[in-house]
């Protein structure tokens, strides 16, 4: 197994999102990702990078006094080595977080990790890259999140939810995309539908808006 990793940016801020929203988290973003999702905000994230040591990315890691680590992307998984650097996290105690986008598989993930999976609604023009195997693997400490682009993306997200049964394997989040539609007519669908999902905002956005590394 490699120990280095191609790493775009390793930074100390807000968790935004998911079950840590809000407490002061590092990041560890891997370089690469063979999606090209329409709405992304972390294109610069798809090449160059820097190749680091794992020994060398827990020192940066541990100049901060925190004992959230997420580690994100681009595709974190399209790295072999990032199934390393997981387990290692873990291994000194951290509580790890995994920000993926569903389309590889998280079959040898870590069990202690907490899987983000982000589904790709049909807006994100990568939907059918979704492998949709991986649900099988989540348990109840993990997510998966819905980015809501219109009205059929949520009609779309809806039915995923109860062809899988998803509501009842782990929590569900739903997040409207950000500039693309209002937070209050997402909240308003979820409320007339009665989904039993968590509405999502990214609080890191809220902030600092679009600025990278946030």
């Amino acid at each position: 197994m490699p120990n280095r990793v191609r790493i775009t940016e390793i930074f100390f801020s807000i968790q935004g999102e998911s079950q840590t929203v809000g407490w002061p988290t590092v990041f560890v973003r891997l370089t690469g990702c063979p999606l090209r999702c329409v709405y992304c905000d972390t294109s610069y994230a798809f090449q160059g990078g820097e190749l680091i040591s794992i020994p060398d990315i827990f020192k940066k890691i541990e100049t901060y006094n925190t004992r959230y680590v997420t580690v994100t992307g681009g595709e974190p998984l399209a790295q072999k080595s990032c199934i390393m650097l997981l387990k290692l996290l873990c291994d000194s105690g951290y509580a790890v977080s995994l920000e993926t986008s569903g389309a590889l598989s998280v079959s040898q993930v870590d069990s202690r990790v907490i899987k983000v999976m982000d589904l790709k609604t049909p807006s994100s023009g990568e939907s059918e890259k979704n492998l949709f195997s991986n649900l099988e693997l989540l348990t109840e400490q993990d997510q998966v999140k819905f980015v809501i682009c219109n009205r059929a993306d949520y009609q779309w997200a809806k039915e995923i939810i109860d062809k899988y049964h998803i509501d009842s394997a782990c929590e569900i989040l739903m997040s409207p995309s950000f500039g693309q539609i209002e937070l209050k007519s997402l909240a308003e669908w979820i409320l007339q539908d009665q989904l039993h999902v968590r509405l999502q905002i990214q609080l890191h956005k809220l902030i600092w808006g679009d600025e990278p590394g946030r």
